[in-house]
């Protein structure tokens, strides 16, 4: 019996031992854990960080510089092909366009009317000598682009704005009224720009102080529907009110080139909008040009329009 207790209290010595055992061990081995964890594992840490961050960004900051300067440069050379394009500042008459030949050079070449701006309206539309109604001044430039050299395109001009319609024949006697209603038309339609211009950009200085002294004038008939007889009259009474707006008129047209003289293309701002209400416009230019020498120089201008020799002063065409 002594030796069973005693065999077994040597059994639970030994059980009770044990863990003593182990808790040693646990005591021995911690601080070694201890001191691997930040030695081995934070510098791995670290280099996936890196890794991951290199991953998310693409590229590296180096990269990302040299990427922004190529963008530069490659804008910096678009913009020198822009300024580089030769039709740039090349100018082309109408119903031309320009294109650059093998040698990148700038030439003009007849526009395709296929290639015009759809009219938006009627009021868009032209007539031309031929009495063809085109879509819009650029369809018909374009159209007598193509007729350069022939004896149909030599002929054609843009005749007036809007569809061709039917145009009275003037009269000899109508003929002779058509001054009178110009003259006085041209001399209120400078007192109006006079009266408009208030940011200067209607008339030069040296427009406004002519016209000032016209407008001032108290004797000045009044814009209106005016009787031939009275128009008349008062153009022989107030002569020197009509010599400057005859003078302006002439100059606001010659401008390609300002060479004294007026082409019928010249003549097209004026006339191409009048022909519709004034049915003798066409025989009244013609009758201008005194000598058929196709253009109107200032002296034939001033005749027409009923103004003496020695009142022509170019001068005047400011």
């Amino acid at each position: 019996m002594r030796v069973w207790i005693i065999f077994l209290l040597c059994l639970s010595g030994k059980a009770l031992a044990a863990p003593m055992e182990d808790d040693a061990i646990v005591v021995e081995e911690e601080p070694v854990v201890e001191e691997e964890l930040p030695v081995e594992e934070e510098p791995v840490m670290e280099e996936e960080v890196v890794i991951e961050q290199g991953d998310e960004v693409g590229v590296n900051p180096v990269q990302v510089e040299t990427g922004e300067e190529e963008a530069f440069d490659e804008a910096i050379d678009a913009e020198e092909v822009i300024t580089e394009n030769p039709c740039l500042n090349h100018h082309c008459k109408k119903g031309k366009v320009c294109e650059v030949d093998d040698t990148n050079a700038p030439i003009c070449v007849c526009q395709d009317p296929t290639t015009c701006p759809a009219a938006v309206g009627e009021f868009e539309h032209v007539c031309g000598t031929d009495n063809k109604t085109y879509d819009s001044s650029c369809h018909f430039f374009a159209t007598k682009c193509a007729l350069e050299g022939t004896k149909k395109g030599h002929k054609l001009h843009l005749d007036y704005i809007g569809p061709c319609k039917y145009i009275a024949p003037c009269e000899e006697n109508e003929l002779k009224e058509f001054p009178l209603r110009m003259r006085d038309w041209l001399k209120n339609v400078l007192v109006t720009l006079y009266e408009r211009d208030e940011d200067n950009n209607l008339l030069t200085e040296k427009q406004k102080l002519r016209v000032k002294k016209i407008y001032e004038n108290e004797k000045r008939l009044q814009a209106g529907e005016h009787s031939l007889d009275l128009l008349a009259l008062d153009f022989e009474k107030n002569y020197n009110m009509y010599i400057f707006p005859v003078h302006w008129q002439f100059g606001q047209l010659d401008q390609h080139p300002v060479d004294g003289y007026l082409t019928h293309t010249e003549l097209a701002p004026l006339r191409a909008p009048l022909i519709p209400m004034e049915h003798c416009t066409t025989n009244f230019f013609e009758m201008c040009d005194a000598d058929s020498d196709k253009y109107i120089a200032l002296e034939e201008w001033a005749q027409c329009f009923g103004l003496k020799e020695q009142d022509v002063d170019k001068d005047m065409v400011i």
